[in-house]
């Protein structure tokens, strides 16, 4: 981790983060990450669901103490109109609001956008939702695995005549995360260039986020007709790129779909048929010899080991790499020499998180601490942010209020 002095980028911005599991919160995680204060508002009693959420140490899910890395836990009881008061109080100290609630919830608690404006007129108001605020899908409930189907992803991932696969993970919702910090971020740049200081409402949607990343599909459909179609472990129109099986029964890709890495990954498998094959030169001839490239790289790579074909390929200048689980991941030495190795004290005992991407050279993120328990931080935010002594606390904790 960096010195705790290092300037960070988002140093002296405030950030009321309100709402649960992965999409908003995300977003909440590399804003701390990079030196905002985020504030997180938890329900007293549960917390964050994420907090319970898969494999637990002492009642407490490994990925909180990810997720919640350098977070403020303030409880506050939404439900409640003096709860609605407090968050509404921050918010007026806030440089930005992140919530992820179904549309029309932060309305319903008087919490709304506009509502928040007449207070603090540069607040920005980052919703996460499934479908965006607006358009008729915009009432429903919109999961990750639900928005990647909308979106266009769950469509194209998987192999011909088989159901889509899902990856074990809520990609949906990372991404959704990332779009919105980046929003913030472009935010805080046009508040900070545009001279008047003004916040704005920004709107990300889950099945968005996904059908940003759909590259030339849509293009490809309106100009040509083609509905692109799920390939297995290839990618349409791009020859060779592929996952092949070694010898020892390990897989391996192999990205050799320039003219050049192909000449040289043909000379390095000695076949020199296809290698100077003229109608192999270029992408467009390769593609219409997809089965006859890939056979051979095949027949190449089951006579080694993985390391093996992986040595060679690199050795020739291929892009060439293994396919690694976590413990696979956690032994490497290029991700240890990156510093994408991160540990914090939870529970008496150490705990290796991620670092966070990107990393910048002169103001990096780094993470303080690690997800706080369920309130840890609600008396002293409560007390220096908004002025509330310890006898207005103890009433409102004795009402369930905080």
């Amino acid at each position: 981790m960096t010195d705790a002095t290092t300037r960070r980028p988002l140093d002296g911005i405030r950030v009321l983060e309100l709402g649960q599991l992965i999409a908003g919160p995300f977003a909440g995680t590399l804003l701390a990450y990079f030196g905002a204060e985020v504030i997180k508002i938890e329900p007293p009693g549960s917390g964050d669901a994420l907090r319970g959420w898969r494999v637990l140490d002492q009642g407490t899910s490994y990925w909180w103490f990810s997720q919640g890395r350098n977070k403020k836990s303030v409880t506050v009881n939404l439900r409640d109109r003096e709860g609605q008061d407090i968050v509404r109080s921050l918010a007026a100290t806030a440089d930005v609001l992140v919530e992820n609630f179904k549309p029309g919830q932060m309305e319903h608690w008087g919490l709304g956008p506009e509502q928040l404006k007449a207070i603090n007129p540069a607040l920005i108001y980052t919703r996460v939702s499934g479908y965006g605020q607006t358009g008729p899908d915009s009432g429903l409930p919109g999961f990750a695995s639900v928005c990647e189907g909308f979106g266009g992803f769950r469509y194209l991932n998987g192999f011909p005549g088989e159901p889509p696969v899902r990856p074990n993970l809520s990609l949906g919702d990372t991404l959704a995360g990332l779009h919105a910090a980046f929003g913030v971020l472009l935010a805080l740049v046009d508040r900070l260039r545009g001279g008047n200081g003004q916040g704005q409402v920004v709107d990300v949607a889950i099945y968005e986020s996904i059908f940003n990343m759909m590259e030339s599909v849509l293009p490809e459909f309106s100009g040509a007709g083609l509905v692109r179609e799920p390939s297995g472990s290839t990618l349409t129109g791009i020859v060779p790129s592929n996952t092949y099986r070694c010898g020892d029964g390990k897989l391996i890709i192999i990205g050799a779909n320039t003219d050049s890495m192909y000449q040289r990954l043909m000379n390095l498998i000695r076949r020199p048929d296809l290698a100077n094959d003229p109608e192999c030169a270029h992408n467009s001839g390769r593609v219409k010899a997809q089965a006859r490239i890939d056979g051979a790289i095949g027949e190449w790579t089951c006579t080694l080991r993985s390391d093996e074909a992986i040595a060679a390929l690199r050795g020739a200048g291929i892009a060439a790499g293994p396919i690694y689980s976590i413990a696979d991941i956690a032994a490497d030495p290029h991700y240890a020499a990156r510093g994408m190795f991160e540990t914090v004290t939870v529970n008496d005992h150490e705990l290796t998180i991620p670092a966070m991407a990107p990393q910048l050279a002169a103001t990096p993120g780094r993470t303080d601490w690690p997800g706080p328990r369920l309130g840890e931080h609600t008396d002293a935010v409560l007390g220096s942010t908004l002025g509330f002594d310890d006898s207005r606390m103890t009433e409102l904790r004795s009402r369930g209020i905080i």
